[in-house]
């Protein structure tokens, strides 16, 4: 079993003992310590903070835990209930609230859980602020309120239809298109919170004919929750059964996003961000972001479209941050994550929906040929397992050396530049491993480029 701290929040599984896993005295304390950075911060005012989950089987009970601790520090809760990641980011300033917490461990498995932290503008903590979370919590150091100072709950089930009505109200989503292309779209929901709101929010957009595949939001997930195609098999077979047009599947907190085409073949995680920013900049000129590690078919179409392409470190806040700096109209990351700054600044599933479906129907193609339509590349995801005394940081900055003729980033790892292929090597935080990423035209290239980096690597090691 496993519990897992970081700047950005507290993942771990369900059950055994504290410390080691994600029990309910670790939710109070981790809750504590968030709600009093969120005092120190606001101290004016009696703080407001907005909660909401996911559906997997220990929410209802990590919800209360998280609640009462609010509670009991003197802090008002919106409950949101069963919700999604972009809707309790959206609820945060709609709200006026002064911070959110999403329960969601996003992709992992049902025995998973974690608290994702927001601030009051509804986007992830920095990592100065998680850091600061994390050293209350190891102290301990919380001043809880008396009997009349007790925090008081609110129940609002309305954030569906307001973030439905948030993204139907975006200039570039066109329902009439969408609606006069009589899609057959069927959805897999991974029986989450998606099963609420994307059949919510296809009928929303005109879709009349919506195949419903694992939307009860349950928590019992029926395959592995990650949206990737050895997992997809099931919706495949259904889109070709029912002739529908177009797969739809997103993870349990309903802020990654994939496709699967008319001939049950994929799209690809990494391409939904391509095909929607094709879309925003044949209509809005301007810049994108994303991560180090997705794709360079982004910069492709970003470049084709008269726009600049950036990439940030890994991690949704730095290609938030990145956005700023460069007012990007469209980023995200490879992984199916679409962030939208028109409608807010995070991976949101929903407005990823609503903006492919309006290119779709706009384009009066087959998904298979708008998939075709864009550079194909292909990424190999590979690790080399190191001694535990290695130096990594000294290792790469070696391989960075044997490279310097190329162009390389050493934002985040060592990523070096061939022309239009790539690799990127990380390192990991929790363990003696080297991630490296590599990008081709074909899975072969990919693969060889990234073993000759391999050999580099053990050559130095």
């Amino acid at each position: 079993m496993t519990l897992i701290k970081s700047i950005s929040g507290i993942r771990g599984t369900i059950g055994g003992t504290t410390s080691d896993n994600l029990t309910p005295l670790d939710v109070v304390k981790f809750t504590a310590s968030y709600g009093e950075w969120i005092k120190a911060n606001h101290k004016d005012i009696r703080p407001k903070v907005v909660v909401g989950r996911d559906a997997r089987i220990s929410g209802e009970m990590v919800k209360r835990l998280c609640i009462g601790t609010l509670q009991g520090l003197g802090i008002d809760v919106v409950d949101l209930d069963l919700s999604t990641t972009p809707t309790v980011e959206i609820a945060v300033p709609m709200e006026k609230a002064q911070g959110g917490i999403i329960l969601t461990a996003s992709h992992n498995p049902k025995q998973w859980n974690a608290l994702k932290l927001l601030n009051e503008k509804g986007e992830f903590i920095s990592d100065k602020e998680g850091k600061k979370i994390l050293e209350t919590a190891e102290r301990e150091d919380f001043n809880f309120a008396d009997v009349d100072n007790l925090g008081k709950v609110k129940r609002d089930d309305s954030y569906l239809q307001k973030h439905i009505d948030a993204v139907l109200n975006l200039p570039l989503v066109n329902k009439e298109a969408i609606e006069k292309a009589d899609f057959k779209i069927v959805c897999d929901c991974v029986n989450s919170t998606g099963g609420i709101f994307i059949p919510a929010l296809l009928r929303a957009l005109g879709v009349k004919n919506v195949i419903e595949l694992y939307c009860e939001p349950n928590g019992e997930f029926p395959h592995n929750p990650e949206p990737l195609p050895e997992n997809l098999t099931e919706i495949s077979t259904k889109i070709i059964e029912t002739k529908a047009d177009l797969g739809i599947v997103v993870d349990p907190d309903v802020d990654r996003l994939a496709f699967v085409n008319e001939d049950g073949t994929m799209f690809g995680e990494e391409y939904t961000l391509v095909a929607v920013a094709d879309y925003v900049l044949k209509n809005t000129k301007g810049n994108t972001v994303s991560n180090l590690s997705s794709t360079r078919a982004l910069r492709d179409v970003t470049e084709q479209n008269g726009g600049t392409y950036k990439a940030s470190a890994v991690g949704e806040v730095n290609v938030v941050k990145m956005m700023k700096d460069v007012d990007a109209v469209i980023g995200g990351e490879g992984n199916g994550g679409i962030i939208y700054p028109e409608l807010h600044y995070g991976r949101d599933a929903l407005v990823g929906v609503a903006l492919f479906l309006t290119h779709l129907a706009k384009s009066k193609v087959k998904a298979s040929e708008l998939k075709n339509s864009y550079p194909q590349y292909t990424i190999s995801k590979n690790k080399i397992e190191l001694n535990p005394q290695m130096d990594v940081d000294a290792l790469l900055d070696s391989i960075a050396k044997e490279y310097k003729s190329y162009e390389i980033d050493t934002i985040d790892g060592v990523k070096i530049y061939f022309d239009k292929e790539w690799v990127h090597l990380r390192k990991s935080n929790t363990e003696p491993i080297i991630r490296i990423y590599s990008e081709s035209k074909s899975k072969e290239k990919a693969d060889e480029l990234a073993h000759s980096i391999m050999d580099k690597i053990m050559s130095l090691a």
